[in-house]
């Protein structure tokens, strides 16, 4: 079966091999299957799992389109903005939003009109611009989701069912995206950033992401700086099993840049900074 799907090659690897590409393809599949049994028995009386499903499905093609098309920048910044219409329109989330300054806020409906949006496209499109290692745009947004899971169970969110499956599905992409068994493409990164902003929102635990992916906004931060200001893209160089970076133009050339060394290591280092923002979010939570 994997044979028979479109291959990508593997820019790290000596010789370039080529993988099975849009795997990401089976988390959208497994994860809405799941959500629309979890509405369909009915456990509660609302529709965050259809909503998160449907979230899913528009982020899962728009990362197939941008698979297909290869969609400038540009114009790929604006797609999780379609992406948040399910959560606009049956009106998922709590307008009364806590901050960190000024306690908790009614923004009423401006909440729906702009909020919401801002942190879909701000959120998936960040998770979306950290890849091009392998296990890098899996393992990260696996420990974010985690992070929101163990966070929903500790605070008695009855929407931590709507997780489980998700959760275990992009593990196990995980897993294999690691050892460079397959490649999740766009479709898998733009799926799960919408997963992440999307429960986030359902569960009204927009703080908690916003501490969890502080190092994908970094990345983006760099990216973004460097690409529309500097007319600067960041690249990693390959000496023989080392990667290294002559410049700091995002989080993986900056760690590159300061400590060359293999790809596992380079994206288990990136993993271990999730692992504290995210646990220092769960954290967090627990006092607010």
């Amino acid at each position: 079966m994997l044979s028979k799907l479109p291959k990508a090659p593997d820019e790290h690897k000596p010789g370039r091999p080529l993988v099975p590409n849009g795997l990401g393809i089976i988390y959208v599949l497994a994860s809405v299957i799941y959500l629309f049994i979890i509405q369909g028995i009915q456990v509660w009386n609302r529709l965050s799992a259809l909503t998160l499903a449907s979230c899913i499905l528009f982020g899962g093609f728009m990362g197939l389109l941008d698979d297909w098309a290869d969609i400038r920048w540009r114009y790929k910044a604006l797609l999780p903005l379609i992406t948040a219409l399910p959560l606009i329109v049956i009106r998922e989330g709590d307008p009364y939003m806590s901050t960190y300054f000024w306690g908790k806020v009614n923004f009423g409906i401006y909440y729906y009109l702009i909020i919401v949006p801002a942190i879909v496209a701000i959120t998936t499109n960040a998770v979306n611009q950290l890849g091009g290692l392998n296990g890098l745009e899996t393992i990260c947004p696996s420990i974010v989701l985690t992070g929101l899971l163990v966070t929903s169970i500790i605070h008695g969110r009855e929407e931590s069912i709507l997780l489980l499956i998700p959760l275990a599905v992009s593990w196990l992409l995980a897993y294999y995206n690691f050892r460079g068994k397959i490649f999740v493409g766009n479709t898998g990164s733009f799926a799960f950033g919408i997963t992440i902003a999307s429960y986030a929102i359902i569960a009204n635990m927009e703080q908690t992401l916003a501490i969890s992916i502080i190092p994908h906004i970094f990345n983006s931060a760099l990216i973004l700086i460097n690409a529309l200001f500097l007319k600067r893209r960041a690249g990693l160089e390959i000496d023989g099993l080392t990667l290294k970076a002559s410049h700091r133009r995002s989080l993986v050339t900056l760690i590159a840049y300061y400590y060359p060394t293999t790809e596992r290591k380079l994206v288990l280092i990136i993993s271990l900074l999730f692992v504290f923002t995210t646990a220092t979010a769960t954290f967090i939570s627990m006092f607010s």
